[in-house]
């Protein structure tokens, strides 16, 4: 059984297994941080509820938008108060949205439960508290621990510098309890986290000092050392660092971590970003843990471009729950890779779809092929459907017809490149948004700063493999109330596969 309400329950948040939790209710609602900071409008941040339920009138709309009560935050990730790692904990409740401030340093707690379509403010704990206490700031992803705290992952100290990140500990009343970490056990640099109980470990990834990436993205930095390259091996719970992997010049700019969904799996994968690797971990027969690269994407030869060779510049991925398929997204390529991961050393490409990306038909980047003849992806605009009721078609046409509506056809070319992607609970529906980070967004994309940001859907061949967009959704979050907007990551009321962890 998936959530269970108040009256009747036995059990606490999320599934037993992430097996079952693939049998859990499809979603209907998504929760989307969407962003004002950097964009030049001086507008609030907001939380948007988007209606994906194809059944409801609203279906592929913004239903709600709950904003912030501060200019500036750079609302960025999310989590939850309690998942499935308090399964087994009846007065665990997930009710709570955990929204860190990557520049800001403020951590929203909103209410979802009085309300699941139009959530409201709970508290707001303010960067003096935390910085007063731990000395941390800009933080980053939010887990929820089976002890009922909430772990932060932070990227420095209010300066900006990255010798002062960390990890953020909050009790279940949200005030702020201290550092996860024993003394002097600080990694380099911080960025994403994820932790497997049963083999005792947590794994956490390096992006690089606030100062250096707040500023946009600089190829000096990464000589200067300013950007990460390692991954940390921490002792679960008591957070003692245990062992420092060198990615080396394959695995720079390592971001999102992810273990297999399987609690008893020692095994998993982080994406690094600039070198555009795949990069899988595990442990060995001594106890110790490993790398090695399992997926690579070739840099791009361009021309009309800052550099002579592009990146894919894998941003965010994920593993559906059954461990079978890994999605991640090329920012820069535009394309969204599905990949049969069965065999987790020899991962094997399975589907692939065209979202964006610098190279798309129309934009004046192109690509060289060996041979020196170029090309460009071919990106379809989104054919979004939307329904008139037979009345106003009979008055626009002035005919009778027996069919119950109308279909218009909007055309939208897709901005950007796809970059944060959230994966239905059965694994058939990939939600996309294109939002990175908003000076990045303005450096590497002036235009989705400009006309604002939007999410898809793309729809998943779970049996053999595939991907294929899906033309009737389409969230257009460059038509705000308050001017265009930047999207980031998504969340479902339920739970989902990327803030959930099985113990």
């Amino acid at each position: 059984m998936g959530e269970e309400t108040e009256c009747c329950r036995t059990t606490g948040p999320g599934y037993e297994t992430p097996l079952k939790a693939m049998s859990g209710p499809k979603e209907a609602l998504l929760y989307v941080t969407c962003v004002y900071t950097g964009t030049g409008r001086e507008k609030p941040d907001f939380l948007a509820t988007v209606d994906v339920d194809p059944n409801s009138p609203t279906y592929s709309k913004v239903i709600h938008r709950l904003s912030m009560p501060y200019v500036g935050d750079e609302l960025h990730h999310s989590g939850w108060n309690a998942c499935s790692s308090c399964h087994g904990d009846p007065s665990a409740d997930r009710r709570f949205l955990i929204l860190p401030s990557l520049v800001s340093g403020r951590v929203y707690v909103i209410d979802t439960q009085k309300n699941p379509k139009a959530p409201s403010l709970h508290k707001v704990v303010q960067p003096e508290d935390i910085v007063k206490n731990t000395g941390l700031a800009y933080p980053h992803t939010s887990h929820c621990l089976a002890s009922g705290d909430i772990m932060i992952s932070c990227l420095g100290d209010k300066d900006g510098n990255a010798k002062g990140n960390g990890f953020l500990l909050l009790d279940s009343e949200f005030n702020v309890k201290g550092r996860w970490e024993k003394p002097g056990h600080s990694p380099m640099f911080g960025y994403d986290f994820w932790y497997q109980p049963r083999h005792k470990t947590m794994i956490s990834s390096s992006w690089g000092a606030p100062v250096a990436f707040t500023k946009g993205f600089d190829l000096q930095h990464v000589t200067d050392g300013l950007y990460g390259r390692h991954l940390y091996v921490y002792s679960w719970p008591d957070g003692e660092l245990k062992q420092t992997l060198d990615l080396g010049d394959t695995g720079l700019i390592p971001l999102e971590t992810r273990f297999l969904h399987d609690p008893s799996k020692d095994t998993g994968y982080v994406g690094c970003a600039l070198t555009s690797n795949m990069v899988r971990f595990f442990k060995t027969k001594d106890g110790s843990w490993s790398h090695e690269v399992a997926i690579s994407v070739k840099p791009l030869k361009v021309q009309n471009w800052i550099l002579p060779e592009m990146p894919g510049l894998i941003t965010d991925f994920l593993i559906s729950l059954d461990d079978r398929f890994l999605y991640f997204a090329n920012w820069l390529h535009g394309d969204v890779r599905q990949y049969n991961i069965e065999d987790p050393k020899n991962p094997v490409l399975v589907g692939q779809v065209w979202v964006g990306g610098l190279i798309q038909k129309g934009s004046p980047v192109v690509a060289m092929t060996e041979d020196g003849k170029t090309w460009q992806s071919d990106v379809p605009e989104i054919q979004v459907c939307s329904n008139i009721h037979i009345n106003l078609f009979r008055l626009i046409i002035s005919m009778a017809i027996d069919e119950h509506c109308y279909i218009l056809l909007q055309g939208h070319r897709l901005r950007g490149g796809p970059q944060m992607i959230q994966l239905s609970l059965d694994g058939k529906r990939l939600y996309v948004t294109n939002s990175l980070f908003s000076s990045w967004d303005r450096q590497f994309y002036p235009e989705l700063v400009e006309k604002g940001s939007h999410m898809l859907q793309i729809d998943v061949n779970t049996e053999e493999g595939g991907l294929k967009t899906n033309p009737n959704f389409f969230v257009d979050f460059g038509a705000e109330p308050d001017g265009p907007s930047l999207a980031h990551e998504m969340r479902y009321p339920g739970g989902d596969c990327t803030s959930d962890i099985w113990t």
